[in-house]
């Protein structure tokens, strides 16, 4: 639409070549990007999207063609992240080739979605939501957070709720696509994504 507001972050999302990656692998490609993408510590709000990998609960996940590497970037610092096209990213003992990226808007509709929003080391639930209005308020925006499962993913240490936010304004999502919400951005957690009605997270 034309007189949707323009976000400051943008997405680019490439290509990746390979078979398979460790189930475990957020901490291992955040450290792949870094050392493949010098900007990356300096651009600011940066993450890096979940990495979509076949479901299951084995030590490896399958790589399909549609996978794609989608990096959350400041607009004015999106050309220095597309060196990262041709790089090899060890992560474990598997390997990315990173492809061309193609550019994506972020849409502020009015539910968003992260899969996982990493939360404080001990918190229940009710904690985890506390801390979510808190961060919400700080950011000014007004929303329904509706909270999703329990996940403990890298060996056990790191956890977080799979967290849905609906009623948004459409300032109040641009804030929330810009920001994420709690940790760990570059391990893919706190990052929200359009989604089209308040169903169920759990599932």
């Amino acid at each position: 639409m034309a007189d949707e507001p323009v976000a400051r972050m943008i997405d680019l999302a490439f290509a990746v070549a390979g078979d398979a990656l460790p189930r475990d692998h957020r901490r291992a490609l955040a450290a792949a990007i870094e050392s493949a993408l010098p900007c990356w510590p300096a651009l600011e709000q940066a993450g890096v999207h979940r990495l979509n990998v076949s479901a299951g609960g084995g030590p490896q996940a399958l790589l399909s063609n549609r996978t794609r590497l989608t990096l959350r970037v400041p607009r004015e610092r999106a050309s220095e992240a597309l060196a990262l096209e041709g790089a090899e990213l060890q992560v474990g003992a598997a390997s990315l080739q990173v492809g061309a990226p193609q550019a994506r808007e972020l849409r502020p509709y009015s539910t968003l979605y992260a899969h996982l929003v990493a939360a404080e080391e001990g918190a229940e639930e009710a904690e985890f939501l506390d801390g979510v209005a808190a961060e919400l308020a700080s950011l000014g925006v007004a929303g329904r957070p509706i909270c999703g499962r329990l996940q403990v993913v890298e060996a056990g240490t790191l956890r977080g709720y799979s967290l849905m936010l609906d009623g948004l304004t459409p300032a109040g999502a641009l804030r929330i696509l810009e920001a994420g919400v709690g940790r760990h951005r570059r391990w893919g957690c706190g990052i929200f994504v359009p989604h089209k009605s308040a169903v169920a997270v759990g599932a």
